[in-house]
């Protein structure tokens, strides 16, 4: 059962870039958890995804120290859904769904904090544990989300404030 957990039933044997076929499914799943059953139910999957992530990680990597398998990736799941609560928050606060191009943002936001690992992200990468596994996107999945917000308030900002002085 952890394999199929840490493959996300097979997503992770995925070629090229299991980690990209992984969060890319990860965004529709997420963004339909969102459309159809709502935000709370969308921060709900992401408890539940990191929380058997890491229980898969650590038995599937069990004696393996350093050991980040491509195959794995669950960790990409979680960081994904991570990344689109914040986007999801901010539609939920509105009463409104959470419409493109927030989730593609997400996605590519995430891509690219998962892959360059600055900073702290990094710094868990290289911890060479089951636990540094999930760590490290679940901080990318933070960057990301709050990378995704401030770019929807740099595009939507001027929008509102053309409305708001007339224009």
């Amino acid at each position: 059962m952890s394999r199929l957990v840490a493959t996300v039933f097979g997503v992770g044997y995925l070629r090229p870039a299991s980690g990209t076929w992984a969060s890319a499914l990860a965004v529709m799943v997420g963004w339909g958890i969102a459309l159809w059953v709502g935000f709370p139910a969308l921060v709900l999957a992401t408890v539940a995804a990191t929380a058997v992530g890491f229980w898969a990680c650590a038995r599937e990597l069990a004696g393996k120290p350093g050991a980040d398998p491509s195959e794995i990736v669950i960790d990409e799941v979680a960081g994904q859904w991570l990344t689109l609560c914040f986007p999801a928050m901010g539609f939920w606060m509105r009463g409104a769904d959470m419409v493109w191009p927030g989730p593609l943002a997400a996605f590519l936001l995430f891509r690219l904090f998962d892959i360059w690992k600055p900073g702290i992200i990094g710094r868990a990468d290289r911890r060479g544990d089951p636990a540094g596994v999930m760590i490290d996107d679940l901080w990318a999945g933070v960057f990301a989300g709050i990378g995704t917000v401030i770019l929807a308030a740099a595009y939507h900002g001027p929008m509102i404030f053309s409305r708001v002085m007339g224009g």
